[in-house]
């Protein structure tokens, strides 16, 4: 029998999509940028708001375009929602707490949803491993920083998300 997805746990309230906690979490690693400027660690990538992009906004993401207020929290929290439910999807373990959900939650809007569901940390937490899971988002198996690389380089404050994120995880037990 194949287990279900968090979906459920979604549709009943029980996890939660853009609480003011983790919205406030995201705005921690993302800053708030209200002009779209070209983000050097994603090799010049289009960004406004708090991490938004052409990959994930409604709307086009120009270089030097001037967002307002209110148009970012619509978008943000639009964003933040759409890749929450479809992280959801991928996650098979309705064991989870609402700060495991929202760890996973800030890596996929960092790296991607797709990258995020093939990713190690969620294959553990599936596998109801979750604390090895929450050790996933920062260290590889060997014990060495994973997702903190951009460019090939290590960069030290992807690292200290990935640290960020795994406590966040690791507080959800």
């Amino acid at each position: 029998m194949k287990k279900k997805s968090i979906v459920a746990l979604l549709t009943t309230g029980a996890i939660a999509t853009a609480t003011p906690f983790f919205m406030d979490f995201l705005a921690r690693w993302e800053g708030r940028e209200y002009v779209v400027y070209a983000d050097k660690l994603a090799g010049g990538l289009p960004t406004v708001c708090k991490g938004i992009t052409k990959w994930t906004s409604p709307y086009p993401v120009v270089v030097g375009e001037r967002w307002s207020k209110e148009k970012c929290d619509a978008v943000e929290k639009q964003v933040t929602v759409e890749t929450q439910q479809k992280l959801a999807m991928c996650i098979r373990n309705q064991g989870i707490t609402q700060h495991v959900f929202d760890a996973l939650s800030s890596h996929a809007h960092n790296v991607g949803v797709n990258a995020t569901c093939q990713s190690r940390a969620v294959r553990l937490i599936n596998a109801g491993k979750i604390k090895a899971g929450c050790d996933a988002l920062a260290h590889g198996a060997d014990g060495k920083p994973v997702w903190s690389y951009a460019n090939g380089r290590f960069v030290q404050g992807l690292y200290n998300r990935r640290l960020a994120e795994r406590e966040l995880c690791l507080n959800g037990l």
